[in-house]
């Protein structure tokens, strides 16, 4: 099929039809939120926090739990992150834990399904520890190398369920807590900026079953511990729920209910979250949804293409303006004016989601809260030109430090207001990332992103769709140089024989991946290029392919997700774009 003879009914009749999904799915005029993937990670350890709460309340719960993760299990024995996920030793043996905590709840259900199960995941951990001779800590440290932001809470909850010893083990210093917010980035904690209530928690627990061999340094830390469980209560939100996340939410739970007392005041606001986020079938997912993330989506897609008839875009644009912060984040110390990835309170403002919605939103003369997020985001930019997840400069570590997928999506978001709003030196920001994304290219033209990746690439990285949105940025910016030239020719090399992409060369096509290519592609002004992307998702749309989400979100710490919106999002910006340079080529 050509450009020429691609006709516009075939792509409009595919348009309409994700576009009545879409409509069917806002929430109250106002927003949408999307659905995430079941987790079993998520159930893993929600099923080993509830398994302290010693309330009769959580009997039901925690059977429908531990049911679920049995009706999930992989045939090779093992769990992924997601139903669509190849088994991975962390679920593997946060599950194994959860069932350890959970052992006499086990005899109430079916004892055929549950030693078919069990012995399932031991031969597969017996397989997966081979090269460490089944030593479960030698294991967990190799997989995460310097980073303890999840290992620590891995081995915790190994811990309290007799897997490992508390002496392997590492030392959390949770006493720097105490410090002002503002040193923080100058403190070498072992963990990311949004940890800190983990490090606290487990920082505690861990001091107290294998206690410091310095006396001084001991009384030290009993001193701090009033101050940083003060710290702690400080930056719950309001239902409990830490990051609105799941697995941190519950590793804190956790450790306080084994550091101090079930009924702790947060403790007890954690197990409330906890209940409150599981859902009917008996699952979690790794976060509540991504509101504002979707929402911003959608409401910037339907800005050119025509919104439903019964959508009322003031209606969702006051939602989004309601969801900025507009006081100084307890969390992070975030200066108000940045958006978080959803309505609820246990969102943090980040670099992502503010672009998103600035994107979304601008307007050349736009209200006075679009030039606080400007200017929010603008002041995120790291020194060396790069854009973080939520600290400027505060470590090294992965969610800190500068990345290509935010850094473009920053430049597309601060781009539009070079022009209007001189007096903040946008033009020099600009500069600078463009700079940085050209520093931090690839030798093969890809970008590695942070917050996307693909389970069956090297080392997960999923460069296709790391370089599509780099090639978004420039081809939006006009930066059509070398390095937009060499990303072209990266996506290119590693389209598929049937059109599409996956995360790699001979990686299996999804409607996500390829979109995002197909979209990056007619950015950069490479229609013909593109015609066999469109081809694809167009057989995507007469198919239904977009009913199957694949699983190439990543969220903290390499948990991957999918969400139900993302194909029917994406493909109908594709389509999109494509019809319309097709309009400006033939009239």
């Amino acid at each position: 099929m050509s450009l020429s003879s691609m006709s516009n009914p075939e792509i409009d009749e595919a348009m309409v039809q994700l576009k009545s999904i879409l409509a069917e799915e806002i929430i109250d005029g106002s927003h949408w939120e999307g659905h995430l993937s079941a987790s079993a990670l998520s159930n893993a350890t929600a099923l080993s926090a509830l398994s302290f709460s010693n309330a009769p309340e959580d009997g039901q719960s925690l059977n429908a739990g531990l049911e679920w993760l049995f009706d999930h299990q992989n045939q090779d024995g093992g769990w992924g992150d997601t139903t669509d996920s190849p088994s991975n030793l962390s679920t593997t043996l946060l599950v194994n834990a959860a069932f350890r905590l959970n052992e006499k709840r086990l005899t109430e259900l079916k004892q055929l399904t549950v030693d078919s199960a069990l012995q399932g995941m031991n031969a597969w951990l017996k397989k997966a520890l081979a090269n460490h001779n089944g030593d479960v800590a030698k294991g967990v440290r190799e997989l995460y190398g310097e980073d303890r932001t999840f290992s620590a809470p891995i081995l915790m909850n190994c811990a309290l369920a007799g897997l490992v010893d508390w002496r392997c083990l590492p030392d959390l210093p949770y006493e720097l807590a105490a410090a002002p917010q503002g040193l923080f980035k100058f403190l070498k904690l072992g963990v990311v900026s949004y940890a800190l209530p983990a490090l606290i928690a487990i920082g505690m627990l861990v001091e107290q079953r294998k206690p410091t061999a310095n006396p001084l340094a001991g009384a030290l830390r009993q001193v701090c511990i009033p101050k940083v469980m003060e710290k702690l209560q400080e930056i719950q939100p309001a239902h409990g729920g830490f990051l609105d996340a799941t697995p941190l939410t519950s590793f804190v739970a956790m450790a306080l209910a084994n550091r101090f007392d079930p009924q702790h005041p947060v403790t007890q606001k954690c197990f409330a979250f906890l209940r409150w986020s599981m859902r009917s079938d008996g699952s979690w997912p790794i976060d509540t949804n991504l509101s504002v993330w979707i929402t911003s989506h959608i409401f910037g897609l339907f800005e050119w293409i025509g919104f439903p008839s019964d959508i009322h875009p003031l209606q969702i644009k006051e939602w989004l303006y309601g969801r900025q912060q507009l006081v100084r984040h307890p969390y992070t110390g975030a200066d108000p004016g940045g958006w978080g990835w959803n309505h609820h309170p246990g969102s943090v403002p980040d670099a992502d989601d503010t672009s998103a919605v600035l994107i979304a939103l601008y307007r050349l003369q736009g209200e006075a809260r679009e030039w606080n997020g400007l200017k929010w985001l603008l002041r995120l930019q790291n020194d060396d030109g790069g854009w973080p997840t939520f600290c400027k400069g505060w470590s090294g570590l992965p969610f800190d430090r500068s990345c290509p997928d935010i850094t473009a999506h920053a430049l597309r978001a601060i781009s539009p207001y070079a022009k209007v709003a001189s007096n903040m030196n946008v033009s020099k920001s600009i500069r600078k990332g463009l700079e940085w994304l050209k520093k931090n290219q690839c030798e093969d033209g890809s970008w590695v992103p942070l917050w996307f990746g693909n389970q069956y690439a090297p080392h997960g990285e999923n460069r296709v769709v790391g370089a599509s949105r780099v090639l978004l940025a420039l081809g939006e910016l006009n930066e059509q140089q070398a390095e937009s030239e060499k990303g072209v020719h990266y996506l290119l090399n590693v389209q598929n024989d049937d059109g599409g992409w996956g995360g790699g060369k001979g990686i299996s096509s999804t409607m996500e991946e390829t979109s995002l290519s197909v979209i990056a592609l007619l950015a950069c002004g490479h229609i013909h290029e593109a015609e066999r992307g469109v081809e694809f998702l167009l057989r995507g749309c007469l198919s239904r392919a977009y009913e199957n989400p694949a699983p190439i979100g990543l969220y903290f710490t390499s948990l991957w997700y999918s969400e139900k919106l993302y194909p029917i999002i994406w493909t109908l910006e594709a389509l999109g774009r494509f019809k319309l340079q097709k309009k400006m080529i033939h009239g």
